[in-house]
């Protein structure tokens, strides 16, 4: 049975955020896992770049049985109506699944509370502690670094879709761990420098 994947997508998403880590998972996860998508409802979500997806569940049907929740990056985080995704986010965290975010949704995760205890990063913290005002306590386990994993949280900024797709390719033991560096050197590097991973 294919293990369920969740993408959190709003409106203006970025997707190139999600074509990163939904192609690299499609490749090397020879088929044992499934991308589905979740937003605010179920109406058409456009990415930044124009892309329309009709979302799979909208957050009061998400299904209990996922690997993963993947909040992509985008210009709608701040936005007053997100209020239910903390909900969703912070059952993930206290079921221990697999929580990440990449770009402001890093930081929407600061607002949940989520990051006071363990290490993480975002797009810059002054920021972070502005938005998430009292919510955020985890000043001292910030690093400012492309993307972090602790426990069982990913974060990135969002200058660092290859290294959050290559996180969460880790986290998930997608494929082993040299084949994932192939994949990441790939695309990081280029055609004509990185070999290209064996599937």
């Amino acid at each position: 049975m294919r293990k369920t994947i969740l993408f959190v997508i709003l409106q203006q998403y970025a997707d190139w955020e999600a074509a990163y880590i939904s192609s690299a998972i499609s490749m090397l996860g020879q088929d044992n896992y499934e991308i589905k998508t979740v937003s605010l409802s179920k109406d058409y979500v456009q990415s930044i770049g124009g892309f329309k997806v009709l979302p799979d569940y909208d957050v009061a049907s998400v299904p209990n049985d996922y690997e993963a929740l993947i909040l992509i990056g985008g210009m709608t985080w701040r936005s007053e109506n997100t209020q239910p995704m903390k909900v969703l986010a912070k059952d993930c965290f206290q079921r221990g699944k697999l929580l990440c975010g990449i770009c402001d949704a890093s930081a929407f995760l600061g607002t949940a509370g989520i990051l006071n205890h363990v290490a993480h990063t975002s797009n810059d913290l002054n920021d972070l502690k502005q938005w998430a005002e009292t919510n955020y306590t985890g000043e001292t386990n910030y690093i400012a670094k492309q993307a972090v994993c602790d426990k069982n949280v990913i974060t990135a900024n969002g200058t660092a879709p290859l290294e959050f797709a290559k996180e969460i390719l880790l986290a998930l033991h997608i494929t082993d761990e040299k084949t994932i560096a192939d994949w990441y050197n790939f695309h990081k590097l280029g055609f004509y420098i990185a070999p290209m991973p064996k599937m």
